[in-house]
């Protein structure tokens, strides 16, 4: 726990009056056992000497140690229990963090589809909190989001909200790696498998159900599903979108469904896949009255390639994308969506890092909060008559 030659390093004097040196003294004892418990060495609940081992080790006074002892336990990071000892709090790592006043935001993106709304929510947020903020694009690879978590935790974030990657899925130890760390971490829109934290979900099923219904109250039977790349979360996107389809007696032609590379988050790297699938699905008999996307980005690529085939939305085809409430684009505006309050979401994800940092909630809970979603007509949704 406490090596002779940090014991030495903690108390060397710096110059000064005797009691400059004695209230240094006590100080350095007091920095040296929060080092450890930050980092991990003294893990919350464990039992720290006594008064007397402590000032052997330090090669100080029993009231030097007293001193210092005192002074953790007012900052709350240690309790003192009658007739057993001296034990590390449990919320003394998230106590300690509340002194960084660094909020980190992690996403695949900062551009396009949901992340400008969170970002700007995450941001305003923390400012009211008096927090700086932190924005670090992944670009959905999970090995630069690996090497994000390694940084934040090198500079000692006081907390770090996250919009998983998702090709392949995050590994459960990145995001344990912070919380050993003492670092709180909010998850956005998605879970990490064996991770335990508040999380800030989507409802992907119903998502694509709400699509699906929107699509077939508008008579829509042959449908098209394009997603960026093939995940856990698009699976459930058209899990309910065949849904919808099923109860009116339709499927979803295997003919009639897209998926890009796994990892590209840029439409522009998929822009002549798109494309040229958008032509063969439509030059086929029976082609496709509407398409769900399950990303906004995509639809407004899908919509940008439509029009230059010389189709018109909505009486020619129908197009339904996934993202945010506000629709920051003069073409996002006409797109209809499936969207979600990335805003509230933004605002949520700060408070609840905040309640971490302070101790109300700890860094490992089950807290789940599943957004609402709701349809946005655009001008891209209307009835099939054909």
């Amino acid at each position: 726990m406490l090596s002779e030659h940090e014991v030495i390093e903690a108390t060397t004097p710096s110059g000064g009056s005797e009691a400059d040196f004695a209230r240094t003294k006590y100080e350095r004892i007091g920095e040296h056992l929060k080092r450890q418990i930050r980092e991990g060495q003294l893990p919350p609940g464990t039992a720290l000497p006594s008064e007397q081992q402590l000032a052997s080790l330090f090669d100080s006074a029993r009231s030097t140690v007293r001193q210092a002892m005192g002074l953790l336990e007012q900052e709350g990071l240690v309790s003192r229990v009658q007739g057993k000892g001296t034990f590390v709090h449990d919320q003394a790592r998230q106590r300690l963090s509340c002194g960084l006043d660094i909020l980190a935001l992690v996403i695949p993106e900062v551009l396009s589809g949901f992340y400008p709304s969170l970002q700007h929510s995450f941001e305003e947020s923390a400012s009211y909190s008096q927090n700086q903020m932190l924005v670090c694009c992944t670009r959905n690879n999970v090995d630069k989001q690996g090497n994000v978590i390694l940084q934040l935790i090198d500079n000692q974030v006081g907390g770090v909200a996250i919009v998983p990657a998702s090709t392949p899925p995050t590994p459960g130890y990145q995001i344990r790696q912070l919380q050993k760390a003492g670092i709180p971490v909010v998850l956005c829109h998605r879970a990490v498998e064996g991770i335990t934290a508040p999380l800030l979900g989507l409802p992907f099923r119903e998502i694509g159900r709400l699509a699906g219904d929107a699509l077939v109250e508008q008579g829509h039977r042959r449908c098209a599903f394009f997603a960026p790349h093939r995940t856990k979360t698009t699976d459930l996107y058209l899990d309910g979108f065949q849904s919808a389809l099923a109860d009116v007696g339709c499927e979803l032609d295997d003919h009639h469904s897209y998926f890009g590379a796994a990892g590209v988050i840029d439409m522009q790297e998929l822009d002549a896949e798109i494309a040229g699938t958008l032509q063969r699905m439509l030059d086929q008999p029976g082609r496709p009255t509407a398409i769900f996307t399950s990303f906004d980005s995509m639809a407004e690529r899908i919509y940008l390639h439509l029009t230059k085939m010389g189709l018109r939305m909505p009486e020619d085809i129908s197009l339904i994308g996934v993202g945010d409430q506000v629709r920051h684009s003069v073409l996002q505006q006409q797109i209809a969506s499936v969207t979600v309050n990335e805003t509230q979401l933004g605002y949520r994800a700060a408070e609840l890092l905040n309640q971490m940092r302070s101790g109300e909630l700890a860094i490992e809970n089950t807290l789940t909060e599943v957004m609402p979603v709701e349809v946005y007509q655009g001008t891209t949704l209307g009835t099939c008559d054909h």
